[in-house]
């Protein structure tokens, strides 16, 4: 099977097509793009700027990936949108460039589901096998971990990071970090639990989650003394699991401050 370009498609011949490409009715490829070995277009899809997309990822229609960033202090920076291996990404998603104000770079990994509507603004990154549902945003310099599910009409406010593993509840509207492995609800996105169920399917112990389980109770639900107390005394009770230790070490480097339970 070779490379297939619909007729009605409008494909730059500077663009740089890997083997097997198939670019479907209606799409535009512009200049600066390079589209990886089995890449599939569907149709109506708009693949612009310096955008490189990897290997198998399908594009279904009306999706527009590689534009300008809406950001008033762009001033048409040659800026980029790197994309990853065998993603889905469905109707209407938007992908921007970055800007200089955050490295010139939006970068998207591997395995990876974007829902209709999904949105991820200029200087994003995003990790491995992150699932975004239905109209799903990320504002600008929002980092997201490996794993991570956020669900349909969540939004992210910038500079926000979502530790791995983490579960964000449809309609929550994120302002704070995400440590990872918890689960977030609410219209203003609260603290509630760990992902279980997710670290299950992942394939953790029951004694790692176990472990997280207790330290998220110690951390989070006592009322003694300072969190950073809590801290420690979660690290002492469960040394040498890689889980808690990484929970910490979130908490203690979030600059934004974290979502905490619901008082």
């Amino acid at each position: 099977m070779g490379t297939f370009i619909h007729s009605s498609a409008i494909v730059s011949p500077k663009a740089q097509l890997g083997e097997n490409v198939s670019i479907g009715p209606f799409c535009t490829v512009g200049d600066d793009v390079q589209l990886g070995n089995g890449v599939q277009l569907v149709s109506h899809a708009v693949v612009d700027g310096i955008t490189s997309i990897g290997d198998e990822t399908k594009v279904f229609p009306f999706a527009a990936l590689g534009l300008c960033p809406q950001d008033l202090k762009y001033k048409g920076e040659k800026s980029r949108l790197e994309i990853g291996k065998r993603n889905r990404i469905r109707e209407y998603t938007t992908m921007h460039t970055g800007t200089e104000g955050g490295g010139m770079l939006t970068k998207v990994g591997d395995d990876c589901l974007f829902m209709i509507g999904v949105h991820i603004a200029h200087d994003c990154c995003i990790g491995n096998n992150v699932v975004m549902a239905n109209n799903a945003t990320l504002a600008g310099h929002v980092v997201i971990g490996d794993f991570v599910v956020i669900g349909g009409l969540a939004a992210v406010q910038q500079f926000i990071e979502i530790g791995e593993h983490a579960m964000i509840g449809g309609m929550s509207g994120v302002a704070q970090n995400v440590i990872p492995y918890g689960v977030i609800a609410g219209e203003r996105a609260c603290l509630s639990g760990i992902n279980l169920i997710g670290l299950e399917r992942r394939g953790f112990s029951k004694e790692d989650m176990n472990a997280l389980r207790g330290a998220y109770k110690m951390i989070f639900l006592d009322d003694e003394g300072t969190i950073a107390d809590r801290m420690a005394s979660a690290e002492n009770t469960y040394s040498g699991v890689s889980g808690v230790a990484r929970l910490t070490e979130f908490i203690r480097a979030s600059d934004k401050g974290i979502v905490k339970t619901r008082n």
